[in-house]
């Protein structure tokens, strides 16, 4: 897959990691946080859900309170995720980045638990730009911090909306296990 692409950029939870966090309570304290501020749960709301909801909201600031609830929550399970084996891929002879759904300081955690920082070169997270996955900002910054072309890229990640981003962002992508079962 190096031989082919100039830069790797990994998913983290899923894929390098597995973040050890209570979604389930993560939802539930974003939820809370949007009712004390007056914004109703709909039905079936998940933490993403709420995250937008958050954001679609005119109040200032509740984007970030909730964005700091779940990124409590993904610090925490940081501090005991495992490692997948995508990590033993690691060292490459070509740049290597994060982009993740996770808050850059949880991604900072896991990868520094395993011992992984030391190979990445760029760490981009839900907080790190503004917009999050599957926004292709996220992506494409990470990309731009390791000085390629994404047309040059890969995505690695573990789910359809890190296919989406890619997708989005003109970036070639694999799926981890897909990736994987290479070499």
């Amino acid at each position: 897959m190096t031989a082919r692409h100039e830069a790797i950029v990994y998913d983290l939870d899923g894929t390098l990691v597995g973040l050890d966090v209570d979604w389930d309570a993560a939802r539930s304290d974003a939820v809370a946080v949007l009712r004390a501020r007056g914004v109703e749960e709909t039905p079936k709301m998940d933490l993403w859900d709420a995250l937008e909801s958050a954001t679609a909201a005119d109040e200032p600031g509740i984007r970030r309170c909730v964005g700091e609830v779940i990124a409590e929550h993904e610090r925490s399970g940081a501090r005991s995720a495992v490692r997948l084996p995508a990590a033993d891929r690691l060292p490459h002879d070509v740049p290597v980045g994060v982009c993740s759904l996770n808050s850059e300081g949880a991604c900072r955690i896991a990868l520094e638990l395993h011992g992984i920082d030391a190979h990445v070169d760029a760490v981009v997270g839900r907080d790190s730009v503004g917009a999050y996955k599957p926004d292709p900002a996220p992506l494409l910054e990470t990309i731009g911090r390791l000085q390629v072309d994404p047309a040059s890229a890969i995505f690695v990640g573990d789910s359809e909306r890190d296919e989406l981003t890619a997708e989005r962002a003109g970036v070639a992508f694999s799926y981890v296990s897909e990736y994987l079962d290479e070499e």
